[in-house]
C-alpha cells in the first residue's frame, strides 16, 4: 500500500461527529475574523479610526488586547485549525460528491486551498495566544513575492496568482446571485421564517468578499506586469484603494464583510455537511 493509499484510508469515509463540530468551530472562527475586519474597515470610513483599516492577521491581533485576549487567540487558532481539517476532508474523501472528473478534481483542490489558505492565520493566531507574535503579512507576502519574481518566468506566476485570485473573487459574486448556496440555506434546519434574511446577508457577504479578493488579484497582477515585489497588497491595501473612492464606498464593503461574518456565525449553528 503506497503513502498516498494510507491517508486516504486513515481519513473517516463520512465526516465524523468530531470533524462536523471542527467544522462548525472553523465556521465561527471565519466568522469572527470578517466579522472583526468589516468592524475595524467601518470605523476607519467613519472617521473614529482614521487609516486603521485592517487585513486578517491584525484582525485578529485585535483580540489580544481584549479581557482574556490568549483564551479567544487560543480557540480561533483551533477553529481555524478545524476549518482548515474539514476542509481536507472534503478534498480527500470527497464528501460533496464531485466525482474524479476534471472539474470534480478542480473543485477538490479548491476545498484543500480553501483550508490551507487559513494556515498562516490560525499559526499567527497561535504564536499571539502564546504571547509570540509573527511578522506583519504584507512584508511576508512581499517577501516571498520577490523570490518568486527573481525565478525565470516569475512574472508570469504572479500575473497568474492574481488572475487566480481574482477569478475566486468574481465567483464569490456569482456564487451570491446564482442561487447555488441558497439550496444549501434551505436545506439547512435554519428556521423557514429566518431563510430568507439569512439567504440575503449571504448574498450581500458573498459580494463584499468578492469585491475585496478582486482587487487584492489586481495588485499582484499588477505586481507581476511590473516585476515589483512591492505593487503586491492585501486585504488591508484593497480597504486603502476602497477607501480613496469616498468612505461610503469602503463603508458599503465593510458592511458587506461584517454580513459575510455573521453569515458564517450561522453556518457554525446551522452547517450545512453533506454525508454527515
Amino acid at each position: 500500500m503506497s503513502a498516498a493509499d494510507t491517508l486516504q484510508a486513515s481519513l473517516p469515509t463520512t465526516p465524523s461527529s468530531g470533524i462536523r463540530m471542527l467544522a462548525r468551530f472553523g465556521f465561527a472562527a471565519k466568522g469572527v475574523v470578517y466579522g472583526l475586519m468589516g468592524l475595524l474597515a467601518l470605523l476607519a470610513a467613519t472617521g473614529q479610526q482614521e487609516g486603521q483599516t485592517t487585513d486578517k492577521q491584525k484582525a485578529v491581533h485585535t483580540l489580544q488586547e481584549l479581557p482574556g485576549g490568549s483564551i479567544l487567540l487560543g480557540l480561533i487558532a483551533f477553529g481555524l485549525l478545524g476549518y482548515i481539517v474539514w476542509r481536507l476532508v472534503q478534498a480527500f474523501r470527497d464528501t460533496e460528491d464531485k466525482g474524479d472528473g476534471a472539474k470534480g478534481i478542480a473543485r477538490r483542490v479548491g476545498y484543500a486551498a480553501s483550508g490551507l489558505v487559513y494556515a498562516s492565520l490560525a499559526w499567527y493566531a497561535a504564536q499571539l495566544a502564546m504571547s509570540n507574535p509573527a511578522g506583519g503579512s504584507s512584508n511576508t507576502k512581499q517577501t516571498l513575492t520577490g523570490k518568486i519574481l527573481s525565478w525565470p518566468g516569475g512574472e508570469w506566476l504572479i500575473m497568474l496568482v492574481g488572475l487566480i485570485t481574482i477569478g475566486v473573487g468574481l465567483y464569490q459574486i456569482y456564487r451570491a446571485y446564482s442561487g447555488s448556496f441558497h439550496k444549501n440555506v434551505q436545506s439547512s434546519d435554519i428556521p423557514a421564517g429566518q431563510q430568507t434574511k439569512v439567504y440575503r446577508l449571504g448574498q450581500v457577504g458573498y459580494t463584499a468578499r468578492g469585491i475585496v479578493l478582486g482587487i487584492t488579484g489586481y495588485f499582484f497582477v499588477q505586481a507581476g506586469l511590473q516585476s515589483r515585489a512591492t505593487a503586491v497588497g492585501d486585504t488591508e491595501q484593497a480597504f486603502d484603494l476602497l477607501a480613496s473612492m469616498g468612505p461610503v464606498v469602503l463603508g458599503i464593503v465593510a458592511l458587506g464583510l461584517i454580513a459575510y461574518g455573521l453569515y458564517m456565525l450561522v453556518q457554525a449553528k446551522y452547517p450545512v455537511l453533506k454525508k454527515v
